[in-house]
């Protein structure tokens, strides 16, 4: 059987089919079908069936084109994986409106589904969980969700935070004071923030106070108001401290918390107060939870096997 869908440029055809034909070797290789670009159209060629799920997939990355979308691995791949559970009519709207730019220009935008749900959340609720694996984008999305508040001047202070887990006796080997010794548990939050608003503006931020990056203890006994806080690596709080930092909500502020419930590094027989408040918290108006999968996973194409190998390793 073939199939023909017309491409009305040639730059639509250049993109399609990627460096080397890099895209649509892919394609070719996961339907078994043949592709050929031919006088202003693709024909697709081979068994019907795998014809009609390489032509969703075209369709739906022609269509990302047209929206002004760059074509990688990541983005075929989910093209891919939606159309394989028939769910290619959720094609349309993947392509997302930007966050905010990064200091190369660079647009920030979810990439995924869960990815969009998880940025209108964020936008729609005062409190946010976002529980998944690695490489989701949980903590880059939060942190381009504060930037674009503090830009906008919805909020005052961006506050990140992060539980430094061997906070007793390893860290005490380090050198330095406190602040240099629990930084390095800090870095992947000022890597985000470097990277959106560049060295030098987070600096002049930092020591005005209106962006603070520091570990879970500051925290206690404070209440926050107008701030945009991320709570990062949460799997690894106690529920003591879960409760202490929900608590620091003040007025006109919002609230992240991310973790991966599968990488807890908490001592054995103490449990992870993002899984107790996940369940505790459940059904509160104006809190929201969601869960990323494998799927979500925006990183190099091999963490979503190694995801899924651990997961099946563990199932057993």
């Amino acid at each position: 059987m073939e199939q023909s869908i017309n491409i009305e440029r040639m730059e639509q055809a250049v993109s399609l089919f990627g460096s080397f034909d890099k895209n649509i070797g892919r394609i070719e290789k996961a339907y078994g079908v043949t592709v050929l670009n031919r006088g202003g159209a693709v024909k697709i060629s081979g068994e019907p069936e795998n014809v009609a799920k390489a032509a969703k997939v075209l369709e739906g990355l022609i269509m990302l084109i047209n929206k002004g979308e760059e074509l990688n691995d990541q983005n075929v791949g989910y093209c891919m994986s939606l159309v394989n559970e028939g769910s290619e009519e959720q094609l349309s709207s993947l392509a997302a409106d930007c966050i905010c730019l990064t200091m190369n220009g660079k647009q920030v935008k979810p990439k995924t589904l869960g990815q969009k749900k998880y940025v209108e959340m964020i936008r729609d609720h005062t409190i946010v969980f976002g529980v998944g694996p690695a490489g989701t984008g949980k903590t880059y999305l939060a942190v381009a969700m504060a930037v674009k508040a503090f830009r906008a001047k919805e909020v005052n202070r961006i506050i990140l935070t992060r539980p430094a887990v061997e906070a007793g006796e390893k860290l005490g080997f380090l050198p330095g004071d406190l602040q240099q010794k629990v930084d390095p548990y800090l870095r992947p939050l000022y890597d985000a923030l470097f990277e959106m608003l560049g060295a030098e503006a987070f600096q002049k931020y930092q020591e005005k106070g209106n962006i603070e990056v520091a570990p879970l203890a500051y925290m206690r006994g404070r209440t926050l108001d107008d701030s945009f806080i991320i709570l990062d690596e949460a799997q690894n709080t106690t529920p003591e401290q879960m409760k202490m930092f929900l608590t620091r909500l003040g007025f006109q502020s919002k609230i992240v918390v991310t973790g991966d419930i599968t990488q807890i590094d908490l001592p054995d027989g103490k449990r992870s107060g993002l899984k107790e408040a996940v369940r505790i918290l459940k059904g509160i108006d104006d809190i929201a939870v969601i869960r990323f999968s494998e799927k979500d996973v925006v990183r190099h194409r091999l963490v979503q096997d190694i995801i899924r190998a651990y997961e099946k390793f563990e199932k057993k």
